[in-house]
């Protein structure tokens, strides 16, 4: 089973600088051969590029090491010597590169096409065919390479997502995201089903636009304090547009609920208070009377917008994502209405 590791620590050395040769060169009719010693190559850099296809940092889970090809040393007749060959390690989209020791932020991976040299490497030395004078017309000395840069560095992930689903142990999330996206998550019965986020794909007005949706770990009071599994994956809801809180319907306080979990989200990062969000309650379903779904939407209708929904029975979700669409995704609609309008005009003429 693949383990999601969402933040690592690795060391990254750029190769060595390969050495300047120190050569003199045999010439059948040269009474004294000069100096022909090549430059050595440069040592190969460490690129971090951002990989769609990966979910999670778990391939850097047992190797934590890494080093780039040195620099090839020169040789006779002003060889240079060839370049140690660069080594790609590979990152999800959403990755943070920090620097361990100074705790600056090198880059951030938010574009697919993202791709960051990390550390250089090392010159390689000069031959001792630089080094020829006048005065001095057969220098025995040469150039050792220079070292690669080396850091210490923090890979920390946080999932790129426009919408994150939050909410109490088993109230319905994963199910949720199941029935609405492609996602395929682990849903069972019990508290604490979820251990790592789900991505998935929502598609929208025929497929015309898409937006992604992650749903984070049920959290518990004390989530921001490390108590629970709801801490470690809060940082994956850091860059969303919008926030769904859902709950079991038939909970004894709802309100009581939203107020812990907006408290454990004030605690990790404020900010997050101030992004539109709905209320969604789950699992209607588990009852026919009507009236007594109207008495529970009135009595949390101070919380925001409120949908009824049963993820399970398919109940009320296009009316869900409609709501969606207009409440966190308003202006990318109205550029795509735009750009249709502009192309019609256009297709008119």
């Amino acid at each position: 089973m693949e383990k999601f590791l969402d933040e690592v620590l690795i060391e990254v050395t750029a190769g060595h600088g390969g050495a300047g040769s120190m050569h003199f060169r045999r010439e059948k009719y040269v009474e004294f051969g000069g100096p022909d010693g090549g430059d050595g190559g440069i040592g190969g850099n460490i690129i971090i590029r951002a990989n769609l296809s990966m979910v999670t940092l778990d391939r850097y889970l047992t190797k934590r090491r890494f080093r780039a090809q040195d620099g090839f040393p020169g040789e006779g007749n002003e060889r240079s010597g060839k370049k140690g060959e660069d080594l790609i390690l590979f990152v999800p989209l959403g990755t943070q590169v920090f620097d361990e020791e100074s705790g600056e932020l090198l880059y951030d991976f938010v574009k697919d096409d993202g791709e960051f040299q990390v550390v250089k490497g090392g010159r390689g030395g000069k031959g001792n065919t630089h080094f020829k004078s006048s005065t001095h017309q057969t220098p025995k000395f040469s150039q050792p390479g220079e070292d690669g840069e080396y850091k210490h560095l923090r890979l920390s992930l946080k999932l790129l997502a426009d919408v994150g689903i939050v909410g109490l142990p088993n109230a319905g999330k994963s199910t949720l995201l199941s029935k609405i996206t492609e996602a395929h998550p682990k849903i069972a019965g019990y508290a604490f089903t979820t251990l790592s986020p789900n991505l998935g794909v929502v598609k929208r007005k025929g497929d015309i636009y898409r937006y992604t949706m992650a749903d984070i770990p049920g959290i518990i009071e004390g989530a921001s304090k490390g108590i629970g599994l709801g801490l470690s994956f809060l940082r994956h809801i850091e860059r969303v547009k919008g926030i769904l809180y859902v709950f079991d319907a038939a909970a004894l306080d709802i309100k009581e609920d939203f107020k812990m979990l907006q408290s454990e989200l004030r605690s990790y990062n404020p900010e997050l208070l101030n992004r539109p969000h709905l209320i969604v309650l789950n699992k209607i379903d588990i009852w026919e009377d009507q009236s007594f779904t109207e008495e529970v939407l009135k009595s949390v209708s101070s919380l925001g917008r409120v949908i009824p929904i049963s993820a399970q029975e398919e109940l009320n979700l296009e009316e869900l994502l409609s709501v969606m669409d207009s409440t966190f995704f308003q202006k990318e609609l109205e550029e795509l209405h735009f750009n249709e309008e502009e192309h019609r005009e256009n297709s008119d003429e």
